[in-house]
């Protein structure tokens, strides 16, 4: 007899925080859309560079973010088979691995981001904009990677419920820094304009990385400190990553295109575009929230061997 819970309701309390949590990313983009759309000057060219620049930084997290995935499926299929210790030390590893691609993606981009956001047809002030948003908001993607890694790591805990607080967290912040930083406090310092929405989503990046941090620390068995020999299980998870970094890239080679002929059209159109794609990418972060259950119930009873369960439960889903 299964010893795992595969009812409407118990894939719901997975799926509704891990929906939530899915979205703390396309909520950094979508609340910065909101606020830089309202700025005094130059309003439309700032909504177009916050477009331009979140596509293409969503495009780095979906590709690289993918890890979550690959740890929540293999914690997971470990939980199952009252396995834990012996995956105790990927995380910590994985997350390591991540961010020194995160750090590796910085070194590329950085200096080369007027070519990178000119090859999306951005020109003029929208693509000094793209730059000037871009060198600040980029040095926020290592702790997003941190933050979906330890969300992963959650997830294969069966728990969704610390990464929606974190995200809930996270957004919270991101709107207060938005209006503070982008209109300014009269009197005290000046509006940072599109710059202070850049700013804004770093500051929310880390403040969301250090309480992952915390919880993972303090509220599960895995460590974040990082041992030696690789794991085992290493291969398989980079492999897993490969799989879904090729399935990503192509997904986003179609936004590309779809981001950089809009800007060809000009600044209302890719304006446009950005307020349409914000709500497309929030979508479809909420459908993926029941793919995250899914895919972490799914991995549990891999790992139990409840194979009929487990057939019940594809069915279900």
């Amino acid at each position: 007899m299964s010893t795992t819970d595969i009812s409407f309701k118990r894939i719901n309390s997975l799926a509704i925080p891990a929906l939530i949590a899915g979205i703390a990313e396309p909520l950094l983009s979508i609340t910065d859309t909101a606020i830089v759309g309202h700025i005094e000057t130059n309003s439309a060219e700032s909504l177009a560079a916050v477009g331009i620049v979140g596509a293409f930084i969503s495009m780095l997290v979906w590709v690289f973010g993918q890890i979550r995935s690959a740890i929540s499926s293999l914690v997971s299929q470990y939980l199952g088979a009252n396995k834990l210790n012996e995956i105790k030390s990927l995380p910590a590893q994985a997350i390591a691995i991540a961010i020194a691609g995160s750090i590796v993606v910085i070194l590329v981009t950085y200096p080369f981001a007027k070519q990178i956001f000119s090859f999306y047809n951005a020109s003029g002030i929208i693509l000094d904009y793209s730059v000037s948003y871009y060198q600040i908001r980029i040095f926020g993607f290592p702790f997003s990677l941190f933050v979906f890694a330890v969300f992963g790591t959650f997830r294969g805990l069966q728990n969704t419920l610390y990464p929606m607080v974190i995200a809930i967290m996270g957004a919270i912040l991101n709107v207060i820094l938005d209006i503070v930083l982008v209109y300014g406090i009269k009197g005290v310092f000046p509006p940072l304009n599109i710059e202070g929405a850049a700013y804004a989503s770093v500051v929310s990046q880390i403040a969301m990385a250090i309480l992952a941090g915390i919880l993972m620390i303090y509220k599960t068995p895995i460590s974040l400190k990082i041992k030696m020999p690789w794991n085992p299980e290493i291969k398989r998870l980079l492999g897993m990553v490969i799989n879904l970094f090729i399935r990503t890239l192509f997904l986003n080679l179609a936004l590309y295109f779809a981001t950089s002929f809009s800007t060809e059209y000009g600044k209302e159109y890719i304006a446009a575009y950005t307020i349409g794609i914000n709500l497309w990418f929030l979508g479809a972060f909420v459908i993926d929230g029941y793919s995250s259950a899914g895919d972490i119930l799914a991995g549990k009873l891999l790992g139990a061997k409840e194979y009929k369960t487990l057939i019940k439960l594809a069915v279900s889903l």
